[in-house]
């Protein structure tokens, strides 16, 4: 075009941004936001939030936010660019700044904030917002609001709210949206909710996409399903579609939580020879758990020793969960002393390590685990749970009082402990009370 001697318009710019945000160097859109400049058009909104936009999906948030810092006029889509540009980057506080500021929201600015706290892991905070939202007149969520907030119900075990989702998302046709129906899915499975998820499954029909059969199979794996899972592998190829790294994750999950250890190690092997698929650390930690738990400890730590790459905390942590449930000393302290050089600061192999001495009556080498945790002033976090109630999270910490309700909820749990003791229902009570306190001394 230039070439031709044909000079861009405002409009030129606002389709060319959009196309530089996709390559991968920044190079040709810094270009073309300089002749933006020279052009004299820099002062149009729809253009400069186009260059806004580009910047932010290029991760190059400074320049983005100088974009944003000098537009004299500025609309409710430059607000949602410079938004999305903040959750996309991680930057969850500076998207709340924004958020707060705007004086002006629709769907999208909703669904950015979701998207990014559930994207980064803030699972609270991304259920928090679409709650907040909900209460909002004149914002409805959309296939991606419900994509963005079902991850969230998925992590926090938040089924009623979940529950109220799917049934909004069936009534206004977004379960047409195969993204929204894995996202459903996905959601019922980790919620304990596996018939449910199989229901959804099974109504996809024609649909299903791998991201379906993968979450099923894990789904089935992680319920202790273990033949249903199997079984719908074999359906999976019977109809066409090929397995992915995923799901043999979910197949080596299926064979250890039933402790088929030769089907294990046939799937396992069948990966590369059949599909071309290269193991990864999650498969080999897979492995491991599968030999551990079936109490062929040396054969595990033969098969880390194999490994074409270097074993993860995720391997060697398998290695010392299966020591600790065959006590397993010798071999513990390998895997811990591994696990101690990857992972100084967790508490949790520590612990562990504990109280597999301490089932040995190894008193010498928990008195010399808590000494170590002391000079490296190394602490257990305190454990929470959260549960829901009325389609609200509530979230409790041991001798927690900071609950409106404390009072309440204490007077329950002394009831509750007092007809257990009548029912002679407190041994294992106060068994799991002594392994508490083992753990304690590593605190």
């Amino acid at each position: 075009m230039c070439l031709q001697n044909c000079q861009p318009n405002e409009l030129s710019f606002t389709f060319l941004f959009p196309a530089c945000a996709l390559l991968p160097s920044p190079l040709h859109g810094q270009i073309i936001h300089a002749s933006l400049v020279k052009s004299g058009f820099e002062a149009d909104c729809f253009a400069s939030t186009a260059l806004l936009d580009m910047y932010a999906k290029l991760r190059m948030l400074e320049w983005a936010r100088r974009v944003f810092d000098e537009m004299s006029v500025r609309n409710l889509p430059t607000w949602n660019a410079m938004l999305s540009g903040y959750s996309r980057s991680g930057d969850m506080k500076g998207s709340l700044e924004l958020f707060e500021s705007m004086q002006e929201r629709n769907v999208v600015s909703w669904t950015a904030m979701i998207s990014g706290y559930s994207q980064n892991g803030q699972y609270r905070e991304a259920l928090d917002m679409f709650l907040r939202m909900e209460k909002e007149k004149g914002v409805k969520p959309n296939e991606v609001t419900i994509a963005s907030v079902l991850p969230a119900c998925a992590n926090l075990g938040a089924l009623e709210v979940g529950e109220r989702i799917e049934g909004y998302a069936r009534a206004n046709g977004l379960l047409q949206n195969l993204y929204v129906s894995n996202c459903v899915l996905e959601m019922y499975a980790r919620c304990g909710k596996i018939e449910v998820a199989r229901r959804v499954f099974d109504n996809m029909g024609k649909r299903r996409n791998l991201c379906s059969w993968n979450s099923m199979i894990t789904g089935l794996a992680v319920h202790g399903k273990c033949n249903d899972a199997l079984e719908l592998y074999d359906k999976m190829l019977e109809e066409g579609t090929a397995p992915d790294d995923v799901t043999f994750v979910g197949l080596l999950l299926a064979c250890t939580h039933g402790g088929m250890v030769e089907r294990g190690q046939e799937l396992f092997e069948s990966m590369e020879k059949e599909y071309g698929i290269a193991p990864k650390l999650e498969h080999y930690g897979c492995m491991i758990d599968l030999l551990g738990r079936a109490g062929r400890l040396q054969e595990a730590y033969d098969f880390i020793k194999t490994m074409p790459m270097k074993p993860d905390s995720a391997v060697w942590g398998a290695l010392l969960g299966a020591c600790s449930f065959h006590n397993n000393v010798e071999l513990a302290e390998k895997a811990a002393e591994f696990l101690f050089q990857l992972e100084p600061w967790n508490p949790g192999n520590f612990v562990i390590l504990s109280n597999i001495y301490a089932s040995a009556g190894r008193w010498d080498g928990v008195a010399r685990l808590r000494m170590v945790m002391k000079g490296c002033q190394i602490t257990k976090a305190a454990g929470y749970s959260l549960i829901e109630e009325g389609g609200e999270m509530h979230k409790f910490i041991v001798e927690d009082k900071s609950h409106p309700r404390c009072d309440e909820i204490y007077a329950v749990l002394d009831q509750v402990l007092t007809m257990m003791k009548v029912k002679d229902l407190s041994t294992d009570f106060e068994s799991e009370l002594d392994e508490l306190r083992i753990m304690e001394l590593s605190s």
